[in-house]
């Protein structure tokens, strides 16, 4: 009955890092030290989110961040991705990309959004190319500690920017619409 439990995708708190942390434990290879959780909400607050269950025990998360290019467009960069196996396949990792992009874009004006991915993790890749769209870029060779080579991908976050503009756009309209609703009512009451 698991695909009937209430699941809730919400920014990441400080209090949930160690929790995050242990989510990570038991879904990935690579792990990273607590003082980098703290670094990236320390840094990035609005970037990185987590996906609870009806009992708020954290799921998933995606842990994110800007890249301080100076020499390149302002984009972002998926540190890690992770869903239990118990809640896999339940679109948790396709809601917290998209909520840790949009936030890329409305805050610091992304334009795109990239991330390394194991060569030999087929699940993954399907993911971000088939569901996400991500584009392979290059590979990394020996990108991680136990020597596997990295797929280096990209996604553009252009159409996301667009959409968020002329969302911003119709604000004012609706706002002038509403302000001029109200008037009319007040002076008509």
């Amino acid at each position: 009955l698991r695909w009937r439990a209430k699941m809730n995708i919400r920014c990441a708190r400080p209090e949930d890092l160690l929790n995050m942390q242990h989510c990570n434990l038991l879904c990935l290879p690579e792990n990273y030290q607590m003082k980098y959780y703290f670094y990236h909400a320390l840094s990035w607050p609005q970037l990185s989110y987590v996906a609870e269950d009806e009992t708020g025990t954290i799921v998933g998360y995606v842990l994110a961040k800007m890249e301080e290019d100076p020499d390149d467009a302002p984009h972002g960069h998926i540190t890690s991705l992770a869903v239990r196996r118990t809640h896999r396949r339940l679109g948790l990792a396709q809601k917290l990309m998209d909520q840790s992009s949009k936030a890329m874009v409305e805050v610091f004006g992304a334009k795109y959004v990239s991330l390394h991915v194991r060569v030999s993790n087929r699940a993954a890749l399907h993911l971000y190319e088939s569901t996400l769209g991500f584009k392979k870029e290059d590979i990394e060779a020996k990108y991680y500690a136990d020597g596997e080579d990295a797929y280096a991908m990209k996604k553009d976050l252009t159409p996301l920017a667009e959409h968020f503009l002329q969302k911003t756009k119709e604000l004012p309209a609706k706002a002038n619409n509403t302000q001029s609703n109200n008037t009319t009512t007040s002076v008509a009451a």
